[in-house]
């Protein structure tokens, strides 16, 4: 049974600085300098790509076997799409995700004069204007409107208030964490996976053990729009594991109160030995888990092996129920998570010949085989 105990009060804290910090995919400056922050606090040295990746480095013994965790900081959000006559604004998603959640949505919108405050709400926001109309209105991004906070009674006040076409949307949080541990809020998609890695990155530093082998920890910033990992994942790592959601519904065998290991996703299957390797260490190591694929579904893997990266790719994930809605998840779930990570990066390579860029057939390894019936002619 593994000792390792994930500080949960660290980990609540680094997820409510994380919520409270707006960041849609393409305007995540103000996550990456918290994130950077936090890093520098535990001795973790770092660097920052152009666009705003974070690529630490936990040393090891090895630095020719490197693997990596990644995270992305970044969520979904909106843009403002045209200034309307009505004084309010039309917008358009950034990520994928549907209007029905957005709408009730209080945001900030972020335009060159500053943050300003409104609702997203539906184009019929009023039974008392509307009477059974509201029900009929259909769910789409063309059939919600942003109410703003200020005086804007047409096109004209949206301009002389600063608001603009390409304004950022960020929709708030507003977490909420229960006595029994239960965690409701927008955007635990990924800043939850954020708080996992960082109270992951705690232990490892605390404690005494050494790595066997260079871990280094990706924070990603364009994942909700599909390429996040495609250009910060090193040359020399062999293996990735990506922390992400894991989506809790009827039809899925993922949980709230679990780490859920990934075996496919709408890109295909993951790496077979990584996988199983996962799920040995959350058996030889008393973590709950479930095994789950996930049809609807990518991830910071499929970006990195879509740009080319030779690297074996698994994903792990915090049970999220209503994902990319109004999400909801137990802290049973991240502390399982988080506990899966300290293990994986503690463990010895999956495969000590992964630094060839090439192999021989004989170092190559085999996973289980058939017997083979031979039928009688």
């Amino acid at each position: 049974m593994s000792c390792v105990r994930i500080d949960e009060s660290y980990l609540i804290h680094q997820l409510k600085e994380l919520l409270s910090i707006p960041s849609p995919s393409g305007y995540s400056d103000q996550v990456v300098h918290y994130v950077g922050s936090q890093l520098e606090a535990l001795g973790i040295e770092f660097e920052v790509t152009r666009r705003g990746s974070i690529r630490a480095t936990l040393p090891g013994k090895q630095n020719t076997l490197d693997r990596a965790v990644t995270v992305h900081l970044d969520t979904l959000g909106a843009m403002v799409r045209r200034l309307k006559d009505n004084g309010k604004l039309a917008v358009t998603p950034i990520g994928s995700w549907s209007s029905r959640f957005a709408e009730g949505g209080r945001v900030t919108i972020f335009t060159q004069s500053g943050p300003r405050r409104g609702t997203v709400l539906p184009l019929k926001a009023s039974g008392h204007a509307w009477g059974d109309a509201v029900d009929e209105l259909p769910v789409t991004w063309d059939h919600v409107e942003l109410r703003v906070d200020e005086i804007c009674r047409n096109r004209e006040d949206l301009t002389a208030n600063g608001f603009d076409v390409g304004d950022t949307i960020a929709f708030d949080a507003l977490p909420e964490i229960t006595e029994n541990g239960f965690i409701n809020a927008r955007h635990l998609d990924d800043k939850a996976g954020a708080a996992i890695v960082l109270s992951a990155a705690k232990v490892l530093v605390e404690s005494d053990m050494a790595l066997p082998v260079d871990c280094h920890l990706i924070f990603t910033i364009f994942e909700e729009i599909g390429f996040g990992a495609s250009a910060d994942v090193y040359a020399d790592v062999s293996e990735m594991v990506v922390v992400d959601l894991a989506p809790v519904a009827p039809d899925q065998n993922a949980s709230e109160y679990a780490v859920t290991i990934a075996m496919k996703d709408q890109t295909g299957p993951f790496d077979y030995h990584l996988s199983q390797k996962l799920v040995t260490l959350c058996r030889d190591c008393d973590i709950d888990f479930q095994k789950d694929v996930f049809r609807y579904y990518r991830s910071d893997a499929a970006s990195a092996i879509e740009a080319g990266h030779d690297v074996r790719t698994a994903l792990v994930g915090f049970g999220v129920d209503a994902s990319h809605g109004y999400e909801r998840t137990h802290l049973s779930s991240l502390t399982a998570t988080a506990r899966l990570m300290v293990e994986y990066i503690w463990s010895d390579p999956t495969f000590k010949q992964d630094p060839k860029r090439w192999a021989s057939l004989k170092e190559f390894p085999h996973q289980p085989d058939r017997e083979i019936i031979r039928i009688k002619t």
